[in-house]
């Protein structure tokens, strides 16, 4: 069953690769679980097939990373990729994308989470396995607000300039 507005988000995890030691955090792939990285805030969240990928690349990930002070401005907390790939790469990802800082890139390697959402895509014939569907989703304190999901290979509503008009 796929997620919808009014619903809260799944239990689940996601890693992401630190890049700075914290405490609490070591440097390199950490797990966080969902609801709690959730609770409390406002977070934009984009879902994608995968990193390095065209579109994903040139246009996605670039707009998120371009709009950030525009979404934080109208009370955006934090702003995070998911993809069905590994932490190390959704790291590396991150770093060449320039999005270090601005948008957390996390790893959904099994795509475990991808499907409690209900938006996992089977890319067999591409050579990619189960994947993300593309999409974008405003959550508050955990609850989904606003969700825009792509159909086919279009990139037309889960863009941060859509997102970033229905934040209210």
């Amino acid at each position: 069953m796929t997620i919808k507005i009014g619903d809260r988000l799944p239990e689940g995890t996601l890693s992401e690769f630190v890049e700075t030691e914290t405490e609490g955090c070591s440097l390199g792939p950490n797990t966080f679980q969902v609801a709690d990285l959730a609770k409390g805030k406002k977070i934009a969240i984009f879902g994608l097939p995968g990193a390095y990928t065209p579109t994903c690349s040139a246009q996605h990930v670039p707009g998120y990373v371009k709009l950030a002070d525009e979404l934080k401005a109208k009370g955006v907390d934090e702003i995070w990729c998911i993809s069905v790939n590994d932490a190390f790469v959704m790291g590396a990802w991150g770093r060449d994308q320039k999005a270090t800082g601005i948008v957390r890139m996390m790893a959904d390697g099994n795509a475990a989470y991808s499907k409690a959402l209900g938006l996992d895509a089977d890319f067999s014939k591409f050579g990619m396995g189960t994947r993300s569907q593309r999409y974008s989703l405003l959550v508050d304190d955990g609850v989904v607000k606003q969700l825009n999901v792509e159909q086919g290979g279009a990139f037309d509503v889960s863009n941060a300039e859509t997102l970033l008009k229905q934040v209210a």
